[in-house]
């Protein structure tokens, strides 16, 4: 079923509202226990928490931008938008893990009891919480509107509870177990964490920045369904990518040489009609060929 684009703009822009809302709450609450405690573990969930904001504040304006219909300077749409932004996200990440390795190795080395671990358990049980509900909301949204960019989001937070029950751990650790050197450990561990989200956002991005054509899996799909109407005798050329909500396919389909145009359209149609519903919000370009059309380096029923 189509994802009607009007109706998924305004819930995609109250996830990014809400994704916004939920990380400014908890770069307050966590900003305030790290200073009282010290705990590095806990900065390394704010520095978290912090980049969830700006990345959430570019999300949002993203989404705004990625969801505007295709102008006279914007044929294609505005969907990479949001991979711009991803780059973006990817720099403050890296940066972020470095100081997090840098200050989780001092800690270590001057093995710095905890102060206040009560207070650092406190507000990541209250992040826990925070999170989840909004992890729940948007995966809906997602369900709805087809989203890459929420659905990028709630992985993300979905990751970050993780995150809150580590720091959780180190916390108890270090002030309740004496393992003081558990929360250097623990800081070191999200500080790579940090760096391993970065990377998965940078490759994202790129692809799509990239135009990189759909999964194998995918393509195979395709030409099984458009082959699969009996009046298409070949397929060739076929090119996908995808850019924010919106996906696109182009091939060339060939029928018999004797056919009117009217009937070589119909079955066009038909195909775009097949494709379009296994691959919804999917903008697809079909060139009809006649069978034994010589077109240099392809053959007929190549996916490619």
């Amino acid at each position: 079923m189509r994802i009607d684009h009007s109706e998924a703009a305004p819930k995609m822009g109250r996830a990014a509202l809400a994704s916004v809302l939920v990380a400014l709450t908890l770069v307050i609450a966590k900003g305030v226990v790290w200073l009282a405690s010290g705990s590095v573990a806990l900065l390394g969930s704010w520095l978290d928490s912090f980049l969830d904001l700006m990345a959430s504040l570019i999300n949002m304006i993203a989404v705004r931008a990625a969801v505007v219909p295709p102008d006279k300077e914007h044929r294609f749409g505005h969907g990479k938008a949001e991979a711009i932004a991803g780059l973006f996200q990817c720099s403050l990440i890296l940066i972020s893990a470095l100081f997090l390795l840098y200050a989780s190795a001092r800690h270590l080395i001057a093995g710095e009891a905890l102060l206040r671990g009560g207070w650092a358990i406190g507000v990541s049980v209250l992040a826990i919480v925070l999170t989840f509900g909004l992890v729940a909301y948007q995966r809906q949204v997602v369900r709805q509107t087809g989203s890459v960019a929420i659905e990028a989001d709630s992985l993300h937070y979905t990751g970050d509870l993780l995150l809150n029950l580590a720091v959780i751990a180190a916390v108890a650790l270090s002030s309740y177990a004496g393992f003081v050197w558990a929360d250097g450990l623990f800081g070191m561990a999200i500080a790579f964490y940090l760096g391993w989200a970065a990377l998965r956002i940078f490759r994202k991005s790129v692809d799509i920045l990239m135009d990189r054509e759909f999964l194998d899996e995918e393509r195979e799909a395709i030409f099984n369904l458009v082959m699969g109407n009996k009046e298409v005798l070949g397929l060739h050329d076929m090119k996908t990518r995808r850019g924010g909500l919106t996906s696109f396919i182009q091939m060339h389909i060939e029928v018999k040489s004797d056919l009117s145009l009217f009937d070589a359209h119909q079955i066009a149609d038909e195909v775009e009609a097949t494709v379009g519903e296994a691959f919804p919000n999917t903008e697809i370009i079909i060139h009809t060929d006649p069978l034994g059309l010589e077109e240099p380096d392809h053959t007929a029923g190549e996916l490619d």
